[in-house]
């Protein structure tokens, strides 16, 4: 009699890593990028014992400048290319660069000025870029899919004074053809500068990526759920989204309240039309996740439970109560996702709104759980977040993420009364013990990994917070200066990383 074959499933290796954008590195011009400074994180990493270094959503921004509400999830940010890179290759001079006022804070992103100014000094570049360059022709072929629909879009955009494409005039709305091959001859060399901003980019993320695994930090990628409705994605795949005939949403992307927030989300996005994406046996998502499994060593799934359901609103609908939720694809998606991603493994971020079906799901397809310490202590000895109701080493456990306050904000004006618990939990007896007693109970968990946000390393304030879901203005902004993790501070995190074999 034949045996049952089994599989084994994948795991983290046990370790530990840090949360920081790319945005957040620092640099002269305004803006993280993947130039010498992500070298010297990844140097950082390693001399910190760490295994893992997780970021954000890497893609072109639009409005709110949210990484999460991208122009295009194939395509990486312009903003990221690194411009003394540039100048090193010669396609730049220095002056240039320094010409431009690139903001007044080093702590702060300012996207308005890096919206005015990157893209005039992008192109001076490419004025000087051989477009005869065999590795960018390569490039462009290899990527032909999804290069071709955003570089002409991100073209026609520009050219309409960055209208969105659903104010564009019908023959290029509804991507008639002739319209579309009349934008190809008058916006050429337009559309040749966003090919030569996408092949920089990914020249550089890749030898950043190659460098990292070099010295065995594994990057870990963040896969938004949802797309933005001002997206290639959305121009070009109209039919698989909640649409009408004229591509005006039916219904909207929302959230009802919880961990998050106290009065639910709304964040207005499309919403998938599930029936019509497994006719084509979700082709869409398995070319999204091949190409998150070239980027990344682990691929973190954003909002996982709008596989299995999702809330969402009536377009233009402001009351959260007036919201429901509708069935989703399930564990027919995550089986095709799970094939596309090969060898990598997947995160299934699987917190806020709490459902059953979730979890049980992660659990069949024996995807890593997440926990966060930041809703452990509500003085309820049976929190799931707590370190000791952890029920399997297959767990990712962070203190906060970037939708958290920070620890030392979190905590900083709860009363002592209100922290008892937490208090005897970690036997300290001071507020000013919670940052570093949180982060050993999460190091000395039996979860395979742990990821700290920088700021957490750090110990900041909510001055550092990275986002605050339902408010847009301040968001995505901060950044961490040159040399701002003291010696002391680095031998704590070494010796915690050693002392639970991390």
């Amino acid at each position: 009699m034949m045996g049952v074959k089994t599989v084994k499933a994948k795991t983290l290796t046990r370790g530990a890593g840090v949360l920081l954008p790319i945005s957040s590195l620092p640099s002269a011009y305004g803006i993280g990028t993947l130039g010498n400074a992500a070298f010297r994180f990844v140097d950082l990493l390693v001399e910190l014992k760490q295994k893992y270094w997780q970021i954000l959503p890497m893609g072109p921004l639009t409005v709110g400048d949210s990484p999460f509400q991208s122009i295009s999830l194939f395509a990486g940010n312009p903003y990221y290319i690194d411009l003394d890179a540039l100048i090193e290759e010669g396609l730049l001079q220095t002056e240039e660069v320094r010409a431009h006022r690139w903001g007044d804070s080093e702590e702060h992103v300012d996207y308005a000025v890096l919206y005015e100014n990157r893209y005039a000094v992008l192109q001076k570049a490419f004025d000087r870029f051989d477009e005869q360059n065999e590795q960018y022709i390569a490039f462009c072929r290899k990527n032909r899919e999804w290069l071709e629909d955003y570089s002409l879009y991100m073209a026609i955009k520009t050219d309409l004074d960055n209208e969105p494409w659903y104010s564009w005039k019908d023959t290029l709305k509804n991507r008639q053809k002739d319209a579309l091959d009349d934008c190809r001859r008058k916006l050429a060399d337009q559309i040749d500068f966003w090919k030569f901003c996408q092949y920089e980019f990914y020249r550089q993320w890749n030898a950043l990526k190659s460098y990292a695994a070099k010295r065995g930090i594994q990057m870990i990628g963040d896969m938004p759920f949802y797309v933005a409705y001002d997206s290639v994605d959305v121009w070009t795949h109209r039919k698989l989204f909640q649409l009408d005939q004229d591509g005006r949403m039916l219904r909207v992307a929302a959230c009802p309240p919880d961990a998050f927030s106290r009065e639910g989300q709304i964040w207005g996005n499309p919403v998938y039309d599930w029936a019509a994406m497994e006719e084509d046996n979700f082709d869409w998502w398995k070319a999204r996740m091949k190409q998150q499994a070239s980027l990344f060593d682990v691929i973190k799934i954003d909002h996982f439970l709008g596989m299995v359901k999702y809330f969402s609103l009536q377009a233009g609908e402001t009351d959260i109560n007036a919201g429901r939720w509708l069935k989703g694809p399930g564990r027919k998606l995550a089986d095709i996702l799970e094939k596309a991603a090969g060898e990598k493994i997947i995160i299934a971020e699987n917190m806020g709104t709490v459902l059953p079906g979730v979890s049980k799901l992660i659990q069949k397809l024996g995807w890593p759980d997440m926990k966060v310490l930041l809703f452990a202590f509500d003085g309820k000895a049976d929190n799931e977040y707590l370190p000791h109701n952890y029920k399997s080493t297959n767990t990712v456990v962070y203190a906060g993420t970037h939708d958290n306050d920070t620890i030392v904000g979190y905590f900083r004006d709860r009363t002592d009364y209100e922290l008892a618990y937490l208090y005897s939990y970690l036997d300290i007896d001071r507020k000013e013990q919670i940052p570093d007693a949180l982060i050993r109970a999460a190091y000395s968990s039996i979860a395979d990994v742990v990821i700290l946000q920088m700021q957490d390393v750090l110990q900041l304030g909510n001055e550092a917070r990275m986002n605050q879901p339902s408010t847009v203005g301040a968001n995505w902004k901060w950044r961490i200066l040159e040399d701002t993790l003291p010696e002391e501070r680095r031998n704590w995190i070494r010796t915690q990383t050693a002392l639970f074999r991390r």
